[in-house]
């Protein structure tokens, strides 16, 4: 082993240890809250978190919460103790396991700290709406639920005197909330690290199209935490400038993060976090690389830049016309340029029986992808955190099949 191969993977393993320090971090802050007189917001991991900044509400994420447990194979447990209570076995594990969590302090960290109110953006699905419900319920606190209509095709002028007269409801609210004033220039400050921090992702993200990739979706999936919990801080700036400059370090000196890559993936739909290092593994066993990836991609935003002079435009216009608030016409395009940009020689699909926003189109998609790229695809059914919709046996099977189709065009 190289000494510049050494040196870099000593970095990695430090620049991870750094991810896990920040958010044991923030963490604490959030169960501190309370004694330093500071509110609390749960918010859904696709909504509008700036604003919840700029008045000094630290923002918690179930979904991420969600991870942490599936991560943890915590799930079933939890899934299960919710069925108990009455929740069906087909909503989503995510909702489940917070929901069960919050009865008897569960999951890896002991719970989430109780929120003084709820923010609810359905722009990645409806089950968030009733979820959230459900929670406002239970701790008594009030809930504010900020709507966005479907881009069937584009950000028409409806949606947008709509979605901006629900962000200035929004600011009411946590004026309301907080007693206090939204300070729009510090409001305008944290709109730009969110922007400059979706920027850098972005970049670290497309190191990935270098030959060998120095990073896998695995990777991204676990670097992914700061740009959803504390999208908008100085900090998370710092960290993806030094990850960024570690994947070109890594890109420029030839270190793949798969020995001897010779099939390039995409990987369509959230995570099987209880499955994550099974699954990377057993990729690379057959030189298959999963470059890219829908989901981590989703943070960059695709429509994000900042209107500084008009923060309320900007806001409505970057939360509406997410990934998953999109058609399947409009993933598909999006999709396929992933295909082009990496360089992909196949797609593998995670039909997650949890988030049918990201699921329900996804035959479709593969049809188009197949037809208009001609190349193939894998499906593998499972769940992202309920590991009992997940069969070890079958999947690997599905990966062995399909290297051996990836296998026989290459060498045709």
């Amino acid at each position: 082993m190289s000494d510049i191969k050494l040196e870099l993977d000593k970095r990695k393993t430090k620049l991870e240890k750094k991810m896990q320090n920040i958010m044991a971090g923030y963490y604490i802050d959030a169960k501190m809250a309370r004694q330093n007189n500071k509110k609390v917001a749960w918010i859904t991991s696709g909504g509008p978190v700036e604003p919840l900044l700029a008045m000094d509400v630290i923002a918690v994420y179930p979904e991420n919460h969600g991870a942490m447990i599936g991560a943890s194979k915590m799930g079933v447990d939890l899934c299960e103790k919710a069925e108990a209570m009455g929740y069906s076995s087909d909503l989503c594990s995510y909702a489940r396991a917070d929901i069960a969590c919050c009865t008897v302090n569960g999951g890896p960290i002991g719970g989430l700290p109780e929120p003084d109110m709820l923010v609810c953006c359905n722009n990645i699905c409806g089950s968030v709406m009733k979820w959230y419900e459900v929670q406002a319920r239970h701790f008594k606190v009030p809930l504010f639920i900020y709507d966005t209509p479907v881009c069937h095709t584009d950000y028409t002028p409806e949606m947008k005197r709509y979605v901006e007269a629900q962000t200035r409801e929004y600011f009411q609210f946590l004026e309301h909330e907080t007693g206090r004033k939204m300070d729009i220039d510090r409001l305008k400050e944290i709109g730009k690290n969110s922007v400059e921090g979706a920027q850098l992702w972005q970049e670290t993200l497309d190191t990935t199209m270098s030959r060998p990739s120095p990073m896998t979706a695995f990777d991204a999936f676990f670097h992914l935490a700061l740009i959803v919990t504390l999208r908008g801080t100085p900090q998370t700036l710092e960290y993806y400038r030094e990850l960024r400059d570690l994947m070109k370090e890594r890109s420029q000196a030839g270190i793949g993060a798969v020995p001897k890559e010779t099939y390039r993936l995409l990987w369509d739909n959230l995570p099987i976090w209880h499955r994550m290092k099974w699954l990377s593994d057993k990729f690379a066993e057959h030189g298959a690389c999963l470059v890219a990836d829908t989901y981590t991609s989703a943070w960059c935003g695709i429509k994000r830049e900042l209107n500084r002079d008009d923060v309320i435009a900007s806001a409505a216009e970057g939360y509406t016309y997410s990934y998953l608030n999109l058609g399947t016409d409009k993933m598909a395009e999006l999709v396929l340029t992933m295909v082009d940009k990496y360089q992909v020689d196949g797609i593998v699909m995670h039909s997650n029986r949890s988030c049918r926003p990201y699921s329900f189109g996804q035959y479709d998609l593969q049809k188009i992808v197949e037809r208009e790229k001609g190349i193939p695809s894998l499906m593998i059914e499972a769940d992202m955190v309920d590991d009992r919709s997940f069969s070890e046996s079958q999947v690997a099977t599905r990966i062995e099949a399909f290297i051996e189709m990836l296998r026989q065009r290459k060498g045709a």
